[in-house]
């Protein structure tokens, strides 16, 4: 029941889905400028970019705020510039912490960075300390009913990956990151359904 008045009601819902909407669409953009600037505004060229035009379409981001976003990443339009800034640091117990951040305002982001370490525990670190245990990689599981382990292993080192493991019901293939579509899109033509890790 509404009571007295149902606009009211409706109202309070509507803004909270507006705000999650809003939030959404923010954090999609900044990826998509990134992108553009990074690796250029086609995304047929530019997987990165391709990714997050497809997790746009998935949130119902309206075309005309995409191609602005990617605009803005390419310098075509004015406007915030985005930066991606890479923080080294120990989280609680010695842990390792490697936290890649997009912001406007870089000596924002360091202090708040630094502040959020601080309360749980941890500490930031020198650039250097901590990256060297890190690398990024490809990830792809292909479930073993769909494929012969021999099959798969020369797709993926015809492709350039560059391990494949047997782990239970699935292989795990690693690739380096420029590598990964062309291992990705061989095993999609190789297999019958991979899945992305």
């Amino acid at each position: 029941m509404s009571g007295h008045s149902k606009w009211s009601t409706i109202k309070h819902k509507k803004a909270a889905t507006d705000a999650r909407k809003g939030q959404q669409f923010t954090k999609v953009a900044r990826e998509l400028t990134i992108a553009a600037r990074e690796g250029g505004g086609n995304p047929d060229a530019n997987y990165r970019l391709r990714l997050a035009v497809e997790k746009a379409r998935s949130v119902n981001m309206p075309q005309d705020n995409i191609k602005r976003a990617i605009m803005r990443g390419t310098g075509e339009l004015e406007g915030l510039q985005y930066e991606e800034v890479m923080f080294e640091g120990y989280g609680p117990g010695g842990a390792a912490v490697l936290a890649l951040c997009v912001t406007d305002n870089r000596n924002r982001t360091v202090s708040e960075i630094r502040n959020t370490f601080g309360k749980h525990g941890g500490n930031m670190a020198e650039a250097g300390s901590v990256a060297w245990m890190f690398h990024k990689r490809g990830y792809i599981v292909v479930n073993k009913k769909d494929v012969k382990e021999d099959d798969l292993l020369n797709i993926v080192l015809e492709n350039g990956g560059d391990d494949l493991q047997a782990e239970g019901d699935n292989f795990e293939i690693l690739t380096s990151p420029a590598a990964y579509e062309a291992v990705l899109e061989a095993c999609a033509t190789g297999v019958k359904t991979p899945d992305l890790g």
